[in-house]
């Protein structure tokens, strides 16, 4: 959302050539000859949320939402464009019975158009046109593609954008299309990325003007080549840290492995032991000392896609005074599907403290932890069923809580 409250998606673009538009398939359908355009952009990012696509960064998502004008602005930067790009959603991230953007090129021309493909991955253009293409621009970076869909459009062939996690899928077209029906999604590199398209819509809070900072990184950390690591690194808080409240923090993420951390958490150690033993390694070798398993107390999570995370004016987190742990533990989880090698990353948390205690401590509450079978919705069920107790202990302490 942007700051400064809800606006329309990239208003005021000025054609520098026609768009030439054509018919097909028994249909009257608008497609858009891809011309080059000049936009005057709003003021501050109109881009505030953004994911790599792709293992490899070369394709990354920015978008924008306007609650006002219900729909999604989309940009895509394509770093090496060939013949053309699919971008779509679909509820089981295949690209398959997929509402689909599209941009295709014949070798000569390229186009654009609202599509959705069938079971066997066959597209077809649809009859109602409700991606609208904003711009499309090359430069230094790359190809940027620029375009808006409302989030419900009543056409059965497109997804409705709602709250919660959305399956974004992408293919690459890498040979000239001479014709959309000659094109089999089943046989293109593709890919999927999971996000949460719908931010809330609320103001962030300013930060207080004696707001000191502690970054948590990773230490240069070379990433084992295999498809998922989860790293466990042990750091410590500044000497005789009095009692602060954490009122914000953000991810600190190495240039050029945005694609390749997924996500991370901070938890601190339990105040009971004197010392952690100082750790920096995968989380389930068998070389971990056993006490890192009792750094369980969360103090920050990212994941991909988030942006910072600012704690309500009246409240913070604790961290620092007699009664807690010095220790912390920064677990970061490597998604690396191609398995690349050679990778270094000090990528972290950042977080944003105050020794100015608020009025509530804050808290936060993780259900569902035990990774388990039992957690598994069994096939063919209609309805399942799953149940978390508090115990005595916790509710007997607890008169009461607020969620935020």
């Amino acid at each position: 959302m942007q700051t400064g409250g809800e606006r329309s998606c990239l208003q005021n673009y000025r054609l520098r050539e026609l768009l030439s538009i054509y018919f097909t398939m028994m249909a009257v359908v608008v497609v858009m000859l891809l011309a080059s355009f000049q936009g005057a952009s709003p003021r501050g990012d109109p881009f505030p949320f953004r994911v790599p696509l792709d293992p490899l960064g070369t394709l990354e998502l920015s978008w924008n939402v306007s609650y006002s004008q219900q729909e999604v602005c989309f940009q895509l930067l394509v770093k090496e464009l060939h013949f053309g790009i699919v971008f779509g959603m679909s509820d089981r991230g295949e690209l398959e019975n997929a509402d689909l953007a599209i941009l295709w090129s014949d070798g000569h021309k390229s186009y654009f158009g609202d599509a959705w493909s069938d079971a066997q991955g066959h597209i077809r253009l649809d009859s109602k046109q409700d991606y609208q293409l904003l711009e499309a621009h090359r430069d230094p970076e790359g190809f940027y593609l620029t375009f808006k869909r409302p989030f419900s459009t009543c056409d059965p062939n497109d997804y409705l954008i709602e709250d919660g996690t959305v399956h974004l899928i992408y293919g690459v077209l890498e040979r000239p299309v001479t014709s959309l029906l000659a094109v089999n999604l089943s046989l293109v590199n593709r890919g999927l990325q999971r996000v949460q398209l719908l931010k809330p819509n609320i103001t962030n809070p300013e930060l207080p003007r004696d707001v000191q900072t502690l970054e948590v990184l990773a230490p240069n950390v070379s990433v084992p080549g295999q498809e998922t690591t989860y790293w466990c690194y042990i750091t410590e808080l500044p000497e005789n840290m009095p009692k602060n409240h954490i009122v914000m923090y953000e991810s600190v993420i190495t240039p050029g492995n945005e694609a390749l951390v997924h996500h991370m958490e901070v938890f601190q150690c339990a105040p009971q032991f004197d010392s952690i033993p100082h750790y920096s390694g995968p989380c389930d070798s068998k070389m971990k000392p056993q006490r890192l398993n009792y750094c369980r107390h969360v103090l920050a999570a990212w994941a991909l896609g988030a942006k910072a995370f600012y704690y309500p004016e009246e409240a913070g987190l604790a961290i620092g005074g007699p009664d807690s742990s010095k220790y912390l533990r920064l677990e970061v989880h490597y998604h690396n599907p191609l398995q690349l090698k050679g990778r270094f990353d000090s990528s972290g948390i950042r977080l944003f403290y105050t020794p100015t205690l608020r009025k509530y401590d804050g808290g936060i509450m993780e259900l569902g932890l035990v990774y388990t079978p039992v957690m598994a919705i069994p096939p063919h069920e209609d309805h399942f069923e799953l149940t978390g107790y508090c115990i005595e202990k916790c509710t007997a302490t607890q008169v009461g809580f607020w969620t935020f």
